[in-house]
C-alpha cells in the first residue's frame, strides 16, 4: 500500500502537561484505523497535528504531494436556521484547492447530501438530529474531496440508528480514514488497524493490524511479555546491589563499563515499572444496593404518554425485578427519556398505572447532566461538606475518594464547566455510588468514558443486584448487561426483543415494509388522478358514441376482465417481483463503494435506479386499476 502520511518523533505538550512524546505513525492507502486511548492522553490533540490544525512541538510529517484531509470534530456547529444544503456549499467554496468537475457548488453540494441519505435539502438543521448533524459534518468534509478523513468520536451522543448507519459508511468507503472511538463494536466492525495512545507502551504507542479482538489479544500478550520483562530485570538490579554492597575492595574485581551496564539496568527498571503501573490506573466503580428481596419492585401497566402533539407509546407494560437489566432502543424522540422519568416519578403518565414497591429507591443518571453545577469546584462537587465521604458506611477523605475516579487533588479548584465530558460523567458516577438503590437509570452513562472506564463500569453494573434501565448506544454494553430489550419506535409503539440483534432484523424489516408501503401509497395515488382523468374521458365518450371504454387504462365498470386482461392481472405479481428486485440491485448498485466515491458513475446509477422506480410505482398503478377493473 502506498503511504499517504508519516509522522515521526511527534510531541505535544500544553504548559505544564505533556500529551505525548516520540510518537510515529503512518497512513496508508484506503485505512481505516481505530485510534484508542485513556481521557486526556492527548487522541484529539494528535488528529489535529496529523491534520494539520496544530504544529507539533517537536518531529516531522510528511505528506504526500497534494494530499488533502480533512478532520471532523467531536461538537457540530452549524448555524440553526441555514439548511443542510447551504452549509455544504459554504464548506466547498472555503475550500481553497477544491476540484468542481465543471459542477457549480448546489450541485457539488445536492450530490454529496443524496449519498448520505437526505431527501430534504432545504430543512433547518436545528430540526436535525445528533445522528443526521453528524452526517451533514461528513458531507462538508466529503464535499471538499479529501484523500483522508479524520472523525473525532463520531459516534458519541449518536443514537444506535446513526451508529449503525456510520459504521455501514465507514466500512463502504475507500478513503483512508483515521477515527477515534470507544465504541469497541465499531471498532470490532469497521477498523483494519487499531493504535493506542498510551503512557504504558514505549514511545506511547501500541499498534496491531486486525480488529479490536486482535487488538486485545495482542496487547495482552505485550503487557504480560512487560511484566516478565520487568521481574527478570528486577532479579538483575538486585544482583547488582548486591555486588555494589560488597565494597570498594570487591568492585575493583569489576571494571567500569559493569558498573555502568548495572546503572543502565536499574534506570531501564524504573521506566519499565512506570509503564507497567499505568494500566492499572482506572477508574474505581461500584455501585450500591439495598439489601431488598422484593421480588417485583416496579410494574408499570396500559402506560401511555404524549408529548405535545406526538404519542411516544400507549398500552406500554414493564416490570422490573432484581437482576433484570431493560435496555431503552428507539430513534431520538422516541420518548425513552420520558418512559425514564416516568419511572422515576418526575412526570404522569396519561393513561395507566404504575406501582412502585415500598420505600422504592431509585438512583438516576441523567444524559445532558443537570445535576451538575457548573460553577462549583471538582471538590464541592465530589464534597459538598467538609473532607469527608461515607461510603458503605465507612468514612474516606476526600482526596482519597477523588482518585478513585481518577482525579488529582492539584485540580481540586477546577469549576466544574471547565472539566471534560469524560471528568464530568465521573463525577456523576462517583456521587451515585454514594446512594444505595433498589433500581439504577443510566441515560447514556457511556458518554464520553474512555475503554477502560467502560469497562470498569460493564463489570460494576453486571454485579448489581438490583434492577437496571439502561439507554446507551454502546453495543458492546447492551449485548453484555441486558436480559430484555425495549424498543420504541417513535410512532406510538413499543416492542420487546431478546437480543439487539432481533431488533436491528426487525427494524430493517419494519423499514422495508414501510418503503414498499410509501410506494404503493403513491401508485395508488396516481391511478386515483388517472381513473378521475379517465372518468372524465369516458363521460365525454358516452355522451358522443354510448361506449364505456372498459379497456382503457382508467378503468372502467366491467366486473369480468377480458381474455387478454385477465392475463394481464394474472401476471402482474411476477412482474411487480421481478421489477421490485431490479430496483433492490440497481440501489445496492448505489452503495458500490467504487461508485459512491466517483460522481459521474454515481450519476449514472442514481438516474437507472430512479427508472427502475418509476417503472415499479407504474406497475403497482396498473394493477389497482386492473383491481378496480375487476371489482367493478
Amino acid at each position: 500500500m502506498a503511504s499517504l502520511l508519516t509522522a515521526t518523533g511527534i510531541a505535544k505538550s500544553y504548559t505544564t502537561q505533556t500529551l505525548f512524546t516520540d510518537v510515529s505513525m503512518t497512513i496508508f492507502d484506503n485505512d481505516r484505523i481505530g485510534l484508542i486511548g485513556p481521557n486526556g492522553a492527548g487522541k484529539s490533540t494528535l488528529l489535529k497535528v496529523l491534520t494539520g490544525i496544530e504544529e507539533p512541538d517537536e518531529g516531522k510529517i510528511i505528506r504526500r504531494r497534494g494530499l488533502k484531509l480533512a478532520y471532523v470534530k467531536q461538537i457540530d456547529a452549524f448555524g440553526d436556521a441555514k439548511p443542510p444544503i447551504e452549509a455544504v456549499v459554504e464548506a466547498i467554496k472555503e475550500d481553497r484547492d477544491h476540484d468542481d468537475h465543471g459542477l457549480d457548488p448546489e450541485t457539488q453540494a445536492a450530490i454529496e447530501l443524496s449519498k448520505l441519505g437526505f431527501d430534504d435539502l432545504e430543512q433547518p438543521i436545528k430540526t436535525l438530529s445528533g445522528g443526521w448533524k453528524k452526517r451533514l459534518a461528513i458531507a462538508c468534509a466529503l464535499a471538499c474531496e479529501p484523500d483522508v478523513l479524520m472523525l473525532d468520536e463520531p459516534t458519541n451522543h449518536l443514537d444506535m440508528e446513526g451508529v449503525i448507519w456510520l459504521e455501514r459508511f465507514v466500512k463502504q468507503s475507500n478513503m483512508a480514514m483515521a477515527f477515534i472511538t470507544h465504541d469497541r463494536v465499531f471498532l470490532e466492525n469497521a477498523a483494519k488497524r487499531i493504535i493506542e495512545l498510551h503512557s504504558a507502551y514505549p514511545n506511547g504507542t501500541f499498534e496491531v493490524n486486525g480488529n479490536y479482538s486482535e487488538f486485545i489479544r495482542r496487547k495482552e500478550e505485550f503487557l504480560t511479555a512487560q511484566a516478565n520483562q520487568q521481574t527478570a530485570l528486577a532479579t538483575k538490579v538486585r544482583r547488582d546491589d548486591a555486588w555494589l554492597r560488597q565494597g570498594v575492595k570487591g568492585r575493583q574485581t569489576r571494571n567500569t563499563s559493569q558498573v555502568t551496564a548495572a546503572s543502565q539496568r536499574r534506570e531501564e527498571l524504573a521506566v519499565i515499572q512506570t509503564r507497567n503501573i499505568a494500566p492499572s490506573k482506572t477508574t474505581s466503580i461500584e455501585f450500591q444496593a439495598t439489601e431488598r428481596k422484593t421480588k417485583k419492585m416496579l410494574s408499570t401497566h396500559n402506560l401511555s404518554k404524549t408529548m405535545g402533539d406526538k404519542k411516544l407509546f400507549s398500552g406500554l407494560d414493564l416490570t422490573l425485578s432484581p437482576g433484570m437489566c431493560v435496555g431503552l432502543l428507539g430513534p431520538n424522540g422516541s420518548g425513552k427519556t420520558t418512559l425514564m422519568r416516568l419511572i422515576t416519578d418526575d412526570l404522569e403518565p396519561d393513561e395507566g398505572t404504575i406501582k412502585r414497591a415500598a420505600n422504592l429507591r431509585i438512583v438516576n443518571f441523567t444524559q445532558h447532566r443537570e445535576e451538575l453545577n457548573p460553577t462549583q469546584t471538582l471538590k464541592e462537587a465530589l464534597c459538598p461538606i467538609g473532607d469527608t465521604i461515607f461510603y458503605r458506611d465507612k468514612a474516606l477523605h476526600v482526596a482519597g475518594w477523588a482518585k478513585r475516579f481518577l482525579f488529582d487533588p492539584e485540580k481540586f479548584r477546577t469549576p466544574v464547566g471547565q472539566l471534560s465530558g469524560g471528568e464530568q460523567a465521573r463525577i456523576m458516577i462517583a456521587n451515585l455510588m454514594l446512594k444505595p438503590a433498589d433500581i439504577l437509570i443510566l441515560d447514556e452513562p457511556t458518554n464520553d468514558l474512555d475503554i477502560p472506564s467502560l469497562q470498569v463500569l460493564e463489570q460494576s453494573l453486571s454485579e448489581f443486584p438490583g434492577a437496571i434501565v439502561l439507554v446507551t448506544h454502546d453495543r458492546f454494553l447492551l449485548g453484555r448487561l441486558c436480559t430484555e430489550m425495549l424498543a420504541l419506535d417513535g410512532q406510538g409503539n413499543a416492542k420487546s426483543h431478546v437480543s439487539l440483534e432481533q431488533w436491528q432484523q426487525y427494524t430493517a424489516d419494519t423499514a422495508k415494509r414501510q418503503r414498499a408501503e410509501k410506494q404503493k401509497a403513491a401508485a395508488q395515488k396516481k391511478v386515483q388522478a388517472k381513473a378521475a382523468n379517465a372518468n372524465q374521458s369516458q363521460g365525454k365518450t358516452q355522451g358522443t358514441s354510448g361506449k364505456t371504454g372498459g379497456e382503457t387504462w382508467g378503468g372502467g365498470s366491467s366486473k369480468k376482465l377480458s381474455y387478454k386482461l385477465q392475463r394481464e392481472f394474472d401476471g402482474m405479481e411476477q412482474l411487480i417481483l421481478q421489477a421490485e428486485k431490479t430496483l433492490a440491485q440497481a440501489q445496492e448498485k448505489m452503495s458500490d463503494p467504487a461508485i459512491v466515491n466517483n460522481h459521474i458513475d454515481f450519476g449514472k446509477a442514481c438516474a437507472i435506479s430512479a427508472q427502475a422506480q418509476e417503472k415499479v410505482t407504474k406497475l403497482y398503478a396498473r394493477w389497482e386499476v386492473l383491481e378496480a377493473m375487476k371489482q367493478g
